[in-house]
């Protein structure tokens, strides 16, 4: 089920930046300045029946290749270890974790996932792409890690710049 917000063209990008049938839809939580999806908030219960505990799924063709190469250089084991250093951040990062659930809970609460948000919150780093689309989806200053990753990428892809394939590109 979509929420009314998700469009026909939402659904067949979807398809395209996933190349997979995009499964538990609810909405378009961030979009790229041209309007297409790039995260997508997602069931926590998909159409299967299976519990899934990533809301925010970063869908953006680029944003994922450009966040993909952070964590291949180390990054979640740097951002881990900070958590561990600065009591700050750690309880920054807390509060997103608490905001991703209460987010969740106002959807639908699993059992299976209770209490379980993503991307290693709120104690370790696990995946920065759910990070990057928490942040998106949320806004600045919510989730302080996936703030850093964006801007970590920024020299390669930003929400403010369009890179999405032209029409003609994708037919």
């Amino acid at each position: 089920m979509t929420s009314p917000d998700v469009t026909d063209a939402d659904i067949a990008a979807l398809r395209s930046q996933l190349g997979r049938e995009p499964r538990g839809v609810v909405a378009i939580a961030a979009r790229c300045v041209c309007g297409k999806p790039t995260v997508v908030h997602t069931a926590p219960r998909l159409p299967d029946g299976t519990p899934f505990p990533t809301q925010y799924y970063l869908t953006h063709p680029e944003a994922v290749s450009a966040v993909s190469t952070l964590e291949a250089n180390g990054v979640m084991k740097e951002m881990t270890e900070k958590l561990g250093e600065d009591e700050e951040l750690a309880a920054a990062y807390r509060a997103a974790h608490e905001r991703y659930l209460e987010e969740r809970y106002a959807l639908e609460d699993v059992p299976e996932i209770h209490g379980i948000s993503a991307g290693g919150m709120p104690d370790r780093v696990k995946c920065l792409h759910v990070l990057v689309g928490h942040s998106l989806a949320a806004g600045p200053g919510v989730n302080p890690l996936g703030d850093e990753a964006l801007e970590r990428i920024s020299h390669a892809w930003t929400p403010d710049r369009c890179t999405c394939p032209s029409v003609e590109e994708t037919e």
